[in-house]
């Protein structure tokens, strides 16, 4: 009897859950797996402030389901829910129905105003793409105003721009705007100096979840350049012009970005579950709906105490954590197990960023600030995007935080992100291309015999140009031209071999590293596998001189041609002029054959193929998600 399970919201934990759910019943058709999102894509939340602060293009923070759940059995569905009913064990979209036999709901949460009045209004909130978009227009066009803005107090009210919370979010918010306002300012011609950047927070600390140190660095940090942190100053009021503190004081601003807490999102009221502080609903230790059998909860939107008094936290670790509970359980159930899994937590650490250039951590006890904190950030943002869309998703992160990003705003400053016109590679791409198809022709023909035929050539005198093997090529069985001793040893003439290697130039190294010496063996035992070796190196040299000269897989061609070099070094065989082939190959690994090379026309539409192949083909979204109406 096939079993329906019907995952509610594509955030961390609802997208988590389909993965695994997916990963299990890959082969077993009686299992179905529906995910509903209003949105195609999966949002980072996470990285949310990058986007409203201007630092990275909207992609960067989205990944659309297709490429996600691309050859997997998961039914993406991108519609809204209007009613979910577990009593009938149904899931109305706008547009469809769906029946299940277990529901996951990750419908996660929103923000949570706390009855201030005008803040719903007048403030920005920063829980979604479309809240970071609002609020990097609208600081955009908050400076182009001031630029034409004479009166003064009009001018530094709107050049004021506070942050109400301290979190997570309310930091790394305030982090951005510190990096983005010099830029700003400058494009468009505003004094700098007229900029306010402020943080109001309600409680006597900052940065709550973090321990005491680190949080503190953090407020030494954001205050030396320039941020003003007001403690103890709960919003009362806010209006389209300013803000009113509990104090009495107003401060002028068209700008609150308001991050001081969150709710469950209103709509699981209506699923008929049982709501408990910030309208959560409250889950068992099975991450099961309390009263509801077969509906899980998972995410931001559930609640359950591990220890009195102290709910799950809303962050990522969580999400997941619960996500992968309520899979185990699901999964027992389906196979009639009474092995049920309880939720036991097991969070690494909190992370903030302020900026591009610098954070605090606290990662499983160990405390980081600075450049160490950024580098973990980044590789813990790249494992999570590794788990949900490969090395696809890997790689357009790094190209978003470091290659292509601007202004500096990152831990490598600029360093990575700097763009040349590759015009200037193709000289060195086909003169090193050149060398190597000429290194290979020298081994292929011989010494002697390459040398006679480029004489007949360069005389015009082709009638006495032989293509033929010489008695000195490495391709001719007996010739041994590797200066390996247990080579020498096996085969006559092996002194005279020596003696040509010898010629080429004083070697870098005087003998071969004894792990290279040991791989060498393993590799070449034997005067044939001598042969083939040198038969292969000959082909690489002539197809790396060819691929490279007319610019076909340039990238491979160069990393293969830094490897031959090693390779050589390592053999005790090369001299130091050897050692600019390496250098010129890594120049040549920037891209040298899209320029007047084949790599042109060919890395496209390779790329296009395979991308088809590994995330799918891009359809139009009505096309591949969501149920027809009839």
């Amino acid at each position: 009897m096939s079993k329906k399970i019907v995952i509610l919201g594509a955030g961390y934990a609802g997208v988590h859950a389909a993965k695994k759910l997916a990963k299990k019943y890959k082969k077993n058709n009686e299992v179905e797996i529906t995910l509903i999102d209003k949105n195609p894509f999966h949002t980072l939340m996470t990285e949310l402030h990058e986007v409203a602060g201007g630092r990275v293009p909207e992609e960067s923070v989205k990944i659309e389901l297709s490429k996600i759940f691309h050859r997997t059995k998961v039914n993406v569905v991108v519609d809204y829910i209007e009613n979910v009913d577990t009593d009938s064990k149904l899931v109305k979209t706008t547009k469809g129905e769906f029946d299940y036999d277990y529901l996951i709901v990750g419908t996660g949460s929103e923000p949570a105003f706390f009855g201030v009045p005008g803040v719903k209004e007048n403030g920005f909130t920063l829980w979604s793409l479309d809240d970071a978009l609002k609020i990097r227009k609208h600081i955009q066009d908050r400076f182009k105003a001031a630029s034409y803005e004479s009166n003064e107090s009009k001018r530094k009210e709107m050049l004021t721009f506070v942050v109400a919370g301290s979190g997570f979010t309310g930091i790394e918010m305030a982090g951005e705007l510190l990096e983005w306002k010099t830029k700003l300012a400058h494009d468009y011609r505003v004094d700098e100096s007229e900029v306010r950047l402020l943080v109001v927070e309600a409680m006597s600390t900052i940065l709550n979840m973090l321990d005491r140190k680190q949080a503190d660095k953090a407020e030494k940090y954001m205050a030396k350049h320039g941020v003003e942190i007001l403690k103890d100053s709960p919003i009362v009021e806010v209006t389209a012009n300013s803000i009113k503190l509990k104090s009495g004081e107003e401060i002028a601003t068209q700008t609150l970005i308001w991050t001081c807490g969150v709710q469950a999102n209103q709509e699981a009221k209506e699923y008929g579950l049982k709501t408990v502080r910030a309208g959560r609903l409250e889950a068992n230790e099975y991450m099961e709906a309390v009263g509801k059998e077969g509906v899980y909860v998972v995410g931001d939107i559930a609640y359950f105490e591990e220890e009195a008094g102290r709910p799950n936290p809303q962050i990522v670790e969580a999400a997941e954590q619960t996500a992968v509970t309520a899979v185990k359980n699901i999964i027992a159930s389906i196979d009639n197990s009474d092995k049920k899994t309880s939720f036991k937590s097991n969070y690494h650490g909190f992370m903030v960023s302020i900026g591009g250039r610098y954070g605090v951590a606290n990662l499983m006890g160990v405390k980081l600030s600075g450049f160490i904190a950024m580098v973990m950030k980044h590789l813990v943002n790249m494992y999570y995007l590794f788990g949900v869309n490969d090395v696809n998703a890997v790689y357009c992160y790094l190209q978003h935080e470091f290659f292509g990003m601007k202004d500096r705003r990152s831990i490598m400053r600029g360093h990575l992100s700097s763009k040349g016109n590759r015009l200037w590679l193709v000289p060195l791409r086909v003169f090193i291309g050149c060398l190597w198809l000429i290194e290979g022709l020298k081994k292929l023909f011989g010494e002697k015999l390459y040398e006679s035929n480029l004489h007949a050539i360069t005389n015009f005198e082709f009638d006495k140009v032989k293509l033929a093997i010489g008695s000195d090529s490495w391709l001719k069985t007996g010739n041994i031209n590797m200066p390996f001793s247990w080579l020498q040893d096996a085969t006559a003439g092996a002194s005279e071999a020596v003696e040509g290697a010898a010629e080429y130039a004083t070697p870098i190294l005087s003998k071969m590293p004894k792990f290279y010496e040991a791989i060498m063996q393993i590799m070449i035992p034997t005067p044939e596998m001598a042969t083939l070796f040198q038969t292969m190196v000959v082909i690489m040299e002539i197809g790396m001189g060819l691929a490279l000269i007319v610019g076909l897989f340039t990238f491979l061609a160069s990393a293969a041609s830094a490897f031959m070099v090693c390779n050589f070094v390592l053999s005790a065989m090369a001299g130091w002029d050897i050692l600019w082939y390496f250098f010129g190959s890594i120049a040549l690994m920037s891209g040298a054959g899209r320029t007047f090379g084949l790599d042109y026309y060919v890395i496209p539409w390779i790329h296009r193929v395979v991308k088809e192949f590994w995330i799918g083909k891009r359809t139009p979204i009505y096309e591949v998600h969501g149920v027809t109406e009839a």
